[in-house]
């Protein structure tokens, strides 16, 4: 595998994802019971915006500091600080990123705007004393960066495995309740019928679990084929909730990002709709751009 996502840290798929699942994990929150969070394509936990590999692609750029931009009045390196120093959400769609933008400050303590977080340093950054993090990563280097982030951390469980063939053996969680979230690079031909199969055989083991898996939308004729080959039978309800920042293109660009959501939250579809013209003012390109919603089973 030769993916490294430190070229695209910080881009507008990350921000879609991220925000989404710092949501579903406030929801879990609403219980006391201890709860999961397994991420099977971790990657380092976090990147350094500063970075030659970072600035090569600037993704960040287009990416968090757009979104920054049109959430935050002002320069985008205050933006951090400034919606961390008023904790009283103002708005609806300000309490909603809470969660994602307590990360992004707890990461940057100097102020500015140097690091961004990976899912699983997300994860483990809305952790209570009882939940915790199982955190997957195959790439050599990604694997000793993420284990070095986690170094000491009790909560948290880094394994150096491939995720897609690992992620059977961890379930269910000890905890009984959980989120998965599955991302991959799509680096292969097959990942989309690969994901099919190992959701599958996830949903054998943990029918109740919450499900999230990303996918590129480059192809709409291979989504269209990996949607008609969800295990639908075995999972309560499937959001399906693609962010298009613009309109298709034959070439092979990414046009925007994709979440399959298993067991999703029952008020997710609703707080998405909240955060969509946030979403299009940080990120479209043309009038093509919108955030669809798709309940494909259920509610």
């Amino acid at each position: 595998m030769n993916y490294r996502h430190i070229y695209h840290a910080g881009n507008f798929a990350d921000i879609f994802k991220h925000s989404v699942l710092t949501l579903i994990i406030a929801y879990l929150q609403r219980k006391p019971a201890a709860f999961r969070v397994i991420d099977t394509h971790a990657g380092t936990g976090l990147y350094d915006l500063s970075a030659a590999a970072a600035n090569k692609t600037a993704e960040w750029q287009n990416g968090l500091g757009r979104f920054l931009a049109a959430l935050v009045p002002g320069p985008v390196e205050q933006a951090v600080a400034a919606y961390a120093a008023s904790p009283t959400a103002s708005t609806p769609v300000s309490a909603l990123l809470t969660p994602y933008m307590q990360a992004l400050s707890a990461v940057n303590p100097q102020g500015g705007l140097r690091y961004y977080p990976g899912s699983p340093l997300f994860a483990r950054l809305a952790l209570r004393r009882q939940d915790r993090l199982t955190a997957i990563e195959l790439q050599p280097q990604d694997y000793a960066e993420l284990k070095q982030h986690f170094a000491g951390d009790y909560q948290s469980r880094i394994l150096h495995l491939d995720g897609r063939l690992a992620l059977k053996a961890q379930l269910p969680p000890k905890e009984k309740r959980g989120l998965i979230l599955i991302d991959p690079p799509f680096e292969r031909e097959d990942e989309f019928a690969a994901q099919a199969a190992g959701l599958s055989q996830a949903l054998r083991r943990f029918a109740h679990g919450l499900y999230m898996l990303w996918y590129p939308i480059k192809n709409e004729h291979k989504i269209e084929q990996f949607i008609d080959i969800l295990p639908q039978n075995r999972a309560g309800t499937i959001l399906q909730a693609e962010l298009h920042i613009r309109q298709k293109s034959p070439l092979p660009r990414l046009d925007g990002s994709g979440l399959i959501l298993i067991n999703p939250p029952y008020i997710l579809s609703e707080q998405l709709r909240q955060l969509e013209p946030l979403f299009l003012r940080a990120f479209a390109e043309d009038s093509s751009a919108c955030l669809r919603q798709n309940w494909l089973k259920g509610p």
